[in-house]
Formats: C-alpha cells, sequence, structure tokens
C-alpha cells in the first residue's frame, strides 16, 4: 500500500477498470446469448437448463474470487490478470462451436473465470493508493460493473446483425468469436502498459494467507456484499421476466429498463467510494441498509384488486317491493336510492395511479313484488380497492435501489483495507464469493418464492429479509464495539440529556495544555455531544472559541487498539 497516490497509481487504476469492465461484460453475456437461442429454437433447452446456463457462468466468477485473490496476493496482479484474460479467451472462442447443452456449459464454465477478475483487481488496485484514497480508488474500479449494462445494450444489437434479421440464425456464432477478440487485445494492452505490484504479505505461505477468513467480519462483509452486489446481478437478470409478466410488455423494452437498472449501479459505484472516504464506510453502510429496506418495502405490494362487502341498503319499513330502476327503488310509500357501478370502477389501468383507489357501489338484492320486512337488505354494498403498482414508480425505486446498492458495494470494499491491510486478496475474494454467490442462488430463491406464493414481489421480501439481517447485525456488533471501547459513551445514548460521562482528556486548542472535558448527550438530538464543563475554562464560563456541540463522530477518542473502530 502506497502512502501517497502517483501518475503510476492512477494509471494502474485505469487498466484495471478497464480489463475489469470487460470481463464483467463477458461474465454476463449469456443472458442475453442464452435467451436468444432459446427464443429462436435455435436449441430445444429446457427451462432448467437454460436457467444452469444463465447460472454457470456466475457461480464460476463467484467460487474462484477466492483463490484468484490469494494468487494475486502472492503474485501480485499483473500475471494473474492477463494471464486470467488468456485463460477466459479460450472457452469463449470454442462456445462459438457448441452444438449441445454439454458443450455450451463447459464453455460457459471456462468463461465464467472473468467473473474473478474483480478480486484481482480490487487487491491490485489498493497496492497503489493510500488507505485515506482506498474507498474513492476502489470505487471507481467497481464501476467496471457497467460492463453489463454494456452486454445488455449492444449484444443484442450485434446478435440481430450477424443473423441479417434471424434470417441466418448460425450467425450468432460470431459474436464469441468477438468477445474472444476483445479479452486477447485487452490482455495484451494490460500485459505492455501494467506494471507489477506485489503485496507486503507476499512472503507469506498460503496458510497464512488464509488466516483473516477466521474473523466473523469477514462473513459479516460477505453478508452486506450478497445484498448489495449478488440481489444486482440476480435482478439484472430476473428483472426481464418480472416486466414481461408483470407490466406485460415486450422483450426489447424489457430489456431496456433492465439496462436502466444496470448502468446507474455501477456508475454510481465510483460516487460510493469518494463519499465513504470522506464520510466514513460504516455510516454511509448504516444509509445504504436503512433504504434498502424502506424502498424494498415499498416494492413489496403487488398489483391487486380487492372485492369486498361495503356499505348497503336496509328497508326503513315493511313494505312490497314496487319498481326498481338503475338507481333507485320503492318499497311501500319509501323510495330508496343506491348508488350504481360506474364504468371508471374498470379503466383505472389507463390511468397514472400513486396510491390505491376505492370505488363502492350497491346491487339489489330483492324483486318487484318482494315482501320486505324493516331493517331487510334491499341492496348489498360493494367495495373494489384497487392498486396499480405504476409502472414509471417501479422503475423509478428500481433503479434507486440498484443505484443505492452501488454505493453500497464501494462501502464494505472500502472497509477491507482498513482492517485487513495485509489480506485484500483473500479477503475481498471471499467477501466476492458471498457476492457472487449471491448472484446464482438469489434467482433460484425467487423462483421457489414466485412457485409457493404466487406473487411477483415475494423477491422484494427477500430483499426486505436480507436488508434487516444486516442492518440489525451491523448495529449490534457496533454498540458491542462501542460499549467495549467507551462504555461511558455507548451508556449515554441510552439515556440522552440527563446522563453526564465522567470525564474525557483532552488537548487544549488554546494552550496545547491536557484538559479535562465533561460531556454529557444533549436533550433532543441524535448523538450529539454537549461540553458541559472543561478545566480550563474560567469561572466554569466558555470561552468563544470553545462554545460548541461536536458529533459522536467528529469526538477524537483514541480506542484501545490499533484497529479501526
Amino acid at each position: 500500500m502506497q502512502e501517497v497516490a502517483t501518475f503510476r497509481s492512477h494509471k494502474a487504476l485505469t487498466l484495471n477498470t478497464f480489463a475489469f469492465t470487460c470481463c464483467f461484460a463477458v461474465w454476463m453475456l449469456n443472458g442475453v446469448l442464452v435467451t436468444f437461442l432459446a427464443s429462436n429454437q435455435v436449441f430445444e433447452w429446457s427451462p432448467s437448463q437454460i436457467g444452469w446456463l444463465m447460472g454457470i457462468p456466475v457461480l464460476t466468477g463467484a467460487v474462484f474470487r477466492l483463490p484468484a485473490g490469494i494468487l494475486t496476493d502472492k503474485f501480485g496482479g499483473k500475471p494473474i490478470m492477463v494471464l486470467l484474460l488468456f485463460l477466459c479467451a479460450l472457452p469463449m472462442f470454442l462456445l462459438s462451436y457448441a452444438t449441445s447443452f454439454s458443450q455450451f456449459a463447459l464453455c460457459s464454465f471456462g468463461f465464467g473465470l472473468a467473473g474473478s477478475a474483480f478480486s484481482v483487481g480490487i487487491a491490485f488496485t489498493s497496492e497503489w493508493y493510500p488507505r485515506k484514497n482506498q474507498g474513492t480508488a476502489l470505487g471507481i474500479f467497481g464501476a467496471g460493473n457497467a460492463g453489463a449494462a454494456g452486454t445488455t445494450l449492444f449484444a443484442p444489437t450485434l446478435l440481430d446483425k450477424f443473423t441479417e434479421g434471424g434470417t441466418n440464425l448460425e450467425g450468432w456464432r460470431t459474436l464469441p468469436i468477438c468477445y474472444a477478440g476483445l479479452l486477447i487485445a485487452v490482455a495484451v494492452v494490460f500485459f505492455l502498459l501494467s506494471e507489477n505490484k506485489k503485496p507486503a504479505s507476499s512472503n507469506k505461505d498460503f496458510v497464512q494467507l488464509l488466516q483473516p477468513l477466521k474473523n466473523i467480519r469477514v462473513w459479516r462483509f460477505g453478508l452486506y456484499y450478497f445484498l448489495v452486489f449478488g440481489c444486482f446481478v440476480a435482478f439484472s437478470q430476473w428483472l426481464v421476466p418480472y416486466f414481461v409478466n408483470v407490466y406485460s410488455m415486450s422483450l426489447v423494452t424489457a430489456g431496456f429498463l433492465v439496462a436502466l437498472f444496470s448502468f446507474p449501479s455501477g456508475i454510481i459505484r465510483a460516487f460510493g467510494g469518494w463519499i465513504s472516504d470522506r464520510l466514513g464506510a460504516r455510516r454511509v453502510m448504516y444509509w445504504v441498509l436503512g433504504s434498502s429496506l424502506a424502498i424494498s418495502a415499498l416494492l413489496i405490494f403487488p398489483q391487486m384488486e380487492i372485492i369486498s362487502p361495503g356499505p348497503g341498503v336496509m328497508a326503513k319499513a315493511n313494505g312490497t317491493v314496487k319498481a326498481i330502476s338503475s338507481s333507485s327503488m320503492v318499497v311501500g310509500d319509501i323510495t330508496y336510492s343506491f348508488v350504481t357501478k360506474s364504468d371508471t370502477s374498470e379503466s383505472h389501468n389507463g390511468k397514472m395511479l400513486v396510491w390505491p383507489t376505492k370505488t363502492t357501489w350497491q346491487q339489489p338484492v330483492v324483486k318487484v313484488g318482494d315482501e320486505i320486512q324493516k331493517k331487510q337488505l334491499l341492496a348489498k354494498g360493494v367495495t373494489r380497492i384497487f392498486f396499480q403498482a405504476n409502472l414509471w414508480i417501479f422503475v423509478f425505486l428500481a433503479v434507486l435501489l440498484g443505484a443505492i446498492w452501488g454505493i453500497g458495494k464501494a462501502a464494505v470494499y472500502k472497509h477491507i483495507p482498513d482492517y485487513f491491510p495485509e489480506g485484500i486478496g483473500v479477503v475481498g475474494g471471499m467477501v466476492g464469493v458471498l457476492g457472487g454467490l449471491g448472484g446464482f442462488v438469489c434467482p433460484i430463491i425467487f423462483g421457489y418464492l414466485l412457485e409457493w406464493t404466487g406473487l411477483w414481489t415475494s423477491c422484494w421480501m427477500f430483499m426486505m429479509l436480507i436488508s434487516t439481517i444486516s442492518l440489525v447485525w451491523m448495529h449490534s456488533v457496533i454498540r458491542k464495539m462501542l460499549a467495549a471501547r467507551a462504555p461511558e459513551v455507548a451508556h449515554a445514548f441510552d439515556d440522552p440529556g440527563e446522563y453526564f460521562i465522567p470525564s474525557l482528556t483532552v488537548q487544549c486548542p488554546s494552550n496545547m495544555a491536557n484538559a479535562e472535558l465533561q460531556l454529557s448527550i444533549a436533550k433532543g438530538t441524535t448523538g450529539a455531544l454537549e461540553i458541559s464543563g472543561c478545566s480550563s475554562w474560567e469561572n466554569n464560563k466558555p470561552p468563544e472559541h470553545c462554545r460548541a456541540q461536536c458529533l459522536m463522530a467528529q469526538t477524537k477518542i483514541q480506542p484501545k487498539t490499533n484497529e479501526p473502530p
């Protein structure tokens, strides 16, 4: 890890980001190619086979992130990245000759290794930047996720061109050749322009390199990444059938909206790294997990129509039904009016509705000539509640959630250099494995949830669950850490306003001497510390420059260990 970022650092970051963007585009190829081949009946694959072909590259890239990270920690990023690019180019080229499911699956397994380029690039990039710039650098690198949007946008167009508008379906075989050529070209550029840099842990053996994986913190970070990255990858595929089935749109339109979901999430990751450097990764993760929970809760409500009994019309006196019209009836000497069903109750789908709408009407349950008793029901009430789950509101929330997850991806990896500066490749690799596995298993879970509940929005219920678990786990760990290192402050947060911290020794800014501060939690604030006394004050009155409130995050309390709080 360097002390200062230099031109060489920026060059390494540029090359790593470019290579990762291309690898991510390759990694997501089957989402487009398999769909094209299946829909055009080039291969007679069953739905389960289609699912496996889409999932195999994701699974391969996820599983091999750990060994790729270990090798990067051992040998440096340049040889591993170049080797990886060349290795992926071969099965990608052979894919153009595939004629069976097994051949296609084997080649998909091979080029799926491109997904492990992430752990190589993370470890390699980290070596070129100081800790204070790690979040920004890793965020820029992670923006290579936008490669998925590149494949979603351009691969269908290329397939249409190569197959001559579908008249020559065998033309699809040109696309893998183009992708293989891209991988080779990137490998050559990376080999010629990049320079290797090994971490300080490169002299350790493999057993020593794996020691950080015993720390539960690694697996907690993995859960966060399962949500912000794994679920992002899963929805990059799952949203296509979601849009088609729920909103009855064409495959082309659905693909465009999915690209709209994928692209901002990748690009905004750079911003996530920058803001994690400025505000701290933990604070950003609080915001990310809280927002993920809130937006998922908004998306769990499906498009629905509820028909329920409503207020009816009852007879006020005994009598005989003499006449019934479209909006009234005569019983004895009394005329009763009732609300008829309007045409607008069936036409809500043509309007943009944000909130649920309610329509109420009455239907006669008697006929002319019937003898009616007092308080007998004349017309039953019907209430229809309709929730549209408007498409554009859904798209806005989904894109917003994808962008928030993009920020979360950078914040998760900002933690790793802070806690594991000599094990970035190993820890980053394992966190990447868990995140990648999320991209593989989540579509399977979504499918089972859809089958069990019959609701497409059940996938958002699962997102709400994972967000809740992640947020609660993170908060409980932070409370335990705070209680262990600053117990007075930890208890003060539970009883704001009246609880005084015994003392805190700091360096007084006026005379640079040690001074004891008496602090309390200010009433009506959220975690604000108020200076209630200081040994440097004369007559217990604060001078002008000391009159202030300081947020807990800005108070310089040294932890008991060298580990970041």
